[in-house]
């Protein structure tokens, strides 16, 4: 990488850079065209090399922007999760990338028609904080795919993160591909005027409606990748002891703080007790320590830590009782580790039951019947995920028909989002559009319909003026 790269990209920090980093990424898409698929097939082999060779750099920096982040966490959910997008997008891009033969109109044979994917130009990408490395590479590698150069602003809440991205992105792509842009709320506010040919934004509902109204003065396209309160559904018949496992790992994988984490649990009422014991046995289990378990990561933030902090008073002064799970009774004050806590009997006027948790507080909503529980999330907005317990096939096809959300695991928790062959997006409130696999590449990609005309067609020459009788008869066959 040459030192004006490295100055272009982290100098592009205020609002004032923002014009001449987007201008030059549209001088090359202009200039050099599309990425071909040789270039796609390069940029994305050497983005793997260095996300795998910068791999201890990756885990310092979001254990120093966390405060505390497990190690294997960030392995397995940033690292592996980003080498097995990019590994996926390899095997099958060139199978993406062939154009699409569709039926011709049998007056219009032998002409032929078919579908192009064509790269749309620049993309921007505005990644959050929680997973700051997968959530930025992941629609990346989708934009290479698609052949679009790419401008990233990463959240300001990971500056040490944004650190190894900038370094990381620029030695695998360099300049003519890749930007990256860092800074606080403003300059992203400014990020999402540009007039990218499209945008995709990973972060909060509230957010994404400012993004959106943004994107609007372009008519830029966007995919929101947003969050909302994605339930679990407990049918009556299914063991409490196999449902906690999975329910503990999806609410506390990186404490809670995951867009599509379980964020509230509706169980039959009669399994409530037996429920509570079994989640409490598997916390225990799993993580025996909290302050200084190297396992259990921490809040992001002493903001976000509040914020989680007021959430559960403001339940107990409405009358919730509260399962706070602290196996080793140790003192969490003064740090941000917060310990796993139960609401039991939540009411709709608590903030907890309003607000998407992002943290490891998980209400139980009692329901009388595994058809009130479907009720209850079909009259609240659309979740970005819904978790199912149950082992009748019936009964699963019935909750899948008749709830909506952006994805569904069954009988476990998160880990639809790991399968690339599933796209992955929100429905309503939880967000629009999909990406990973094959629907990122066809996301920031324009399907034009091309129509090749035979010579031997008589269609066109009989649809000119002037019109007459044989127009007539031909217009008579065809809308009969």
């Amino acid at each position: 990488m040459s030192h004006d790269s490295a100055d272009r990209m982290n100098a592009a920090s205020d609002t004032t850079t923002l014009d001449a980093t987007y201008a030059h990424l549209r001088s090359m898409s202009r200039t050099k065209g599309p990425l071909s698929y040789k270039e796609r097939v390069k940029a994305l082999k050497a983005l793997s090399r260095a996300v795998r060779r910068r791999r201890e750099d990756i885990i310092t920096a979001i254990n120093t922007d966390f405060g505390g982040r497990s190690r294997h966490e960030t392995l397995s959910a940033e690292i592996f999760t980003s080498v097995a997008a990019i590994r996926h997008t390899l095997t099958h891009l060139r199978d993406w990338m062939e154009s699409e033969t569709r039926p011709t109109f049998w007056a219009m044979r032998p002409s032929r028609c078919e579908v192009r994917y064509q790269p749309l130009g620049v993309v921007g990408i505005i990644a959050p904080w929680n997973y700051p490395v997968y959530l930025s590479i992941s629609p990346i590698v989708a934009a290479i795919s698609a052949g679009n150069r790419v401008m990233l602003k990463p959240s300001e809440i990971t500056p040490n993160t944004s650190e190894v991205l900038i370094a990381l992105i620029s030695e695998a792509l360099g300049d003519d591909i890749a930007a990256v842009v860092v800074g606080d709320h403003q300059v992203g506010a400014a990020f999402s005027r540009l007039p990218f040919d499209h945008l995709l934004f990973t972060g909060s509902t509230g957010v994404g409606r400012h993004i959106m109204s943004a994107a609007s003065e372009n008519l830029t396209p966007v995919t929101l990748e947003l969050g909302g309160k994605s339930p679990v559904v407990l049918h009556e018949s299914f063991s409490v002891r196999r449902a906690a496992p999975p329910i503990v790992f999806g609410k506390l994988l990186n404490a809670g703080q995951t867009c599509i984490a379980p964020d509230y649990l509706l169980c039959p009422a009669a399994k409530v007790g037996a429920m509570v014991e079994a989640l409490t046995a598997e916390v225990s289990r799993r993580y025996p320590t909290l302050k200084n378990n190297p396992d259990y990561t921490a809040i992001v933030s002493d903001r976000h830590h509040a914020r989680l902090t007021a959430l559960i008073a403001d339940a107990v002064d409405k009358g919730a009782e509260i399962v706070e799970i602290n196996p080793a009774g140790e003192d969490l004050s003064g740090g941000r580790r917060m310990a796993p806590t139960l609401i039991l009997n939540p009411t709709e006027d608590m903030a907890v039951m309003q607000e998407e948790i992002f943290g490891p507080v998980l209400p139980i909503v009692s329901c009388d019947s595994a058809e009130a529980a479907l009720d209850y999330v079909n009259d609240h907005p659309r979740p970005l995920a819904l978790y199912y317990f149950d082992g009748s096939r019936r009964r699963i096809r019935t909750v899948l028909d008749s709830t909506i959300s952006g994805g569904v695991t069954i009988n476990n928790t998160i880990l639809h989002v790991s399968q690339e062959d599933l796209p992955f997006g929100g429905v309503g409130p939880s967000g629009m559009g999909a990406y990973h696999g094959f629907e990122g590449f066809e996301t920031f990609s324009h399907k034009k319909g091309v129509l090749y005309q035979s010579r031997f067609s008589p269609t066109p020459s009989l649809i000119r003026p002037p019109y007459g009788r044989l127009m007539s008869l031909m217009m008579r066959f065809l809308i009969r």
